[in-house]
């Protein structure tokens, strides 16, 4: 029996990183996965890819890593400029060594948007500045011809176990990091988990088919919203303190 912990969507985020790997120790869990966006935002860059490094983890390259090592530095959004400046050579090689999708073990299919596009959410839509859930149709599309039966994605930062015809199994561990943001891209949307919670998901090879438990770890956030007023990031202390953009 293999039980794997998926991760996604760390940002920078050392003490919920921390916080959730505390708890996977409980758990006797046989590997872990980590689906890209490590390092993002106004918080403790060095830091976590630093200790991610460390880490005998499969590490999936995410929206904002590559953004990290493909664009040109005076293109990067306020997030990406923080990281940026904060890695050196090593980090950045450490980033353009990681792979946009991946295998794993039990034939669980790893990426970070959805198999073809990075900044494509796999399992939501956007409409009216808010996130549905995608219908069948949408994320079949968007999955193309990939013919695995189970797939992890991220990026959207909202944990989900979706079935689609065929007993394929998708699932969305949450984000450890950051439960809410806002984006321009494709269009201004939020993104709101509800709480200040660090979350991943397990999943647990013992049947035929997948059994997925959701997971949210509590951590001290209030030192991630300090960060984030110390770095004139109000929109994120909002986001790491409530996991709401809104009132």
């Amino acid at each position: 029996m293999k039980r794997i912990a998926v991760l996604s969507d760390i940002h920078g985020n050392i003490a919920a990183l921390e916080a959730v790997v505390n708890d996977i120790k409980r758990k006797n869990i046989d590997h872990i996965v980590n689906l890209g966006d490590h390092i993002s935002g106004p918080l403790w860059p060095e830091e976590t890819i630093r200790y991610l490094m460390k880490q005998d983890w499969i590490h999936i390259l995410g929206n904002h890593d590559r953004n990290l090592i493909s664009q040109d530095p005076h293109d990067h959004r306020l997030s990406d400029q923080y990281s940026f400046k904060s890695i050196g050579k090593n980090e950045k090689d450490w980033l353009k060594s990681l792979p946009k999708n991946i295998e794993a073990q039990e034939g669980l299919f790893l990426f970070h948007g959805t198999p073809f596009n990075d900044e494509i959410y796999l399992l939501e839509t956007i409409e009216n500045g808010r996130a549905r859930l995608a219908t069948h149709a949408e994320i079949s599309d968007r999955l193309s011809a990939t013919y695995y039966k189970q797939l992890a994605c991220g990026h959207s930062h909202i944990q989900r176990v979706v079935e689609l015809p065929g007993s394929i199994i998708i699932v969305n561990p949450g984000s450890v990091g950051l439960p809410a943001y806002d984006d321009t891209l494709p269009e201004y949307h939020i993104m709101e988990s509800g709480s200040s919670h660090a979350r991943y998901s397990i999943i647990d090879y013992q049947n035929s088919l997948p059994s997925v438990d959701m997971i949210s770890v509590s951590y001290d956030y209030k030192i991630a919203v300090k960060q984030a007023l110390k770095n004139d990031r109000p929109d994120w202390a909002k986001g790491l303190e409530s996991g709401y953009m809104v009132d």
